[in-house]
């Protein structure tokens, strides 16, 4: 239980940290994730093909893998797209709208009964979220994108975890990654046709943040990630990755002085998804849950 929670939680700890990259790098959006994945699926297979740990996949699974990965890669466009509108906090508080979604959506493509504790708790983060919507103007493109991009990593979230036994980790997210990178290939000459960008190659600082992106935060927080949701289920994870606009906010704050753009609405929306991440964090303990079961 301990060790599965502590994978989790480094992995959303490196997930804060890529809004704060996702501000840093200049490309757009669509770029941006194009560039992330495109590394991150270069880095793996170089690494798995010297450690000979890329598992067999049978056809039909191999496509299942990749229809995720294209999940993956909208999802971080429209996480990306969410921060470059509005500002990194903003952006990272829309991901606490995924708690809710899991909840609705796990038991529908999943075994997994309905629980209305989790469903409470998922209100709990979206009434948060409508807090910050309703009260603050100025942001709400950016909310909307940060919400579609919540839907999206819940279902493949719940997908995910469907999936865990197909193979390691790390071929999972090779092959997930890999129908990313070949969907936002086909679609990038149509992205940059409406969407354009100044420039379509990274500068040299650009570079650098996103070898970080792509290898730390992308390969490493992602293998943990899995290792994680092969213990617990998908909607603890990914209500656990409500701390990820917390840890990530806190290094806006320092960072990019974006408290002093924030208004109230915003700290009394964020104060209520908190409540929301430890009150599962105590229902998961005292119940005496153990991780395999689907909590």
């Amino acid at each position: 239980m301990k060790q599965a929670l502590i994978k989790l939680h480094i992995s959303v700890f490196l997930a804060g940290f890529t809004g704060i990259l996702g501000a840093l790098i200049q490309l757009n959006e669509g770029l941006l994730v194009w560039y992330r994945i495109l590394l991150t699926v270069v880095t793996l297979y170089i690494w798995l093909s010297w450690k000979k740990k890329i598992s067999p996949i049978s056809a039909a699974n191999v496509w299942k893998l990749l229809g995720i990965g294209v999940l993956i890669a909208l999802h971080w466009v429209c996480f990306y797209g969410s921060i470059k509108i509005a500002n990194v906090s903003i952006g990272l508080i829309c991901f606490a709208s995924v708690g809710l979604f899991t909840a609705i959506l796990e038991p529908l493509l999943t075994h997994k009964k309905f629980s209305w504790p989790e469903l409470g708790l998922g209100l709990i983060s979206l009434l948060g979220i409508y807090i910050i919507f309703h009260f603050d103007t100025r942001y709400r493109t950016g909310i909307l994108l940060g919400i579609l991009s919540a839907i999206l990593a819940a279902i493949f979230s719940v997908l995910n975890k469907k999936n865990m036994d197909v193979a390691p980790s790390q071929t999972l997210m090779l092959y997930e990654l890999s129908g990313g990178l070949l969907i936002l290939t086909i679609a990038m000459p149509f992205y940059l046709h409406y969407l354009p960008n100044d420039y379509i190659f990274p500068t040299i600082s650009d570079w650098g943040w996103l070898l970080v992106l792509s290898g730390l935060c992308t390969v490493y927080a992602m293998d943990l990630m899995l290792q994680s949701m092969q213990k617990i289920s998908a909607f603890t994870a990914t209500l656990t990755l409500n701390l990820e606009p917390v840890y990530g906010i806190i290094l806006a704050f320092i960072i990019f002085k974006e408290n002093e753009k924030l208004n109230n609405s915003f700290y009394a929306g964020v104060s209520l998804i908190a409540v929301s991440v430890i009150w599962q964090m105590i229902r998961i303990t005292r119940g005496g849950k153990s991780l395999n079961a689907t909590v």
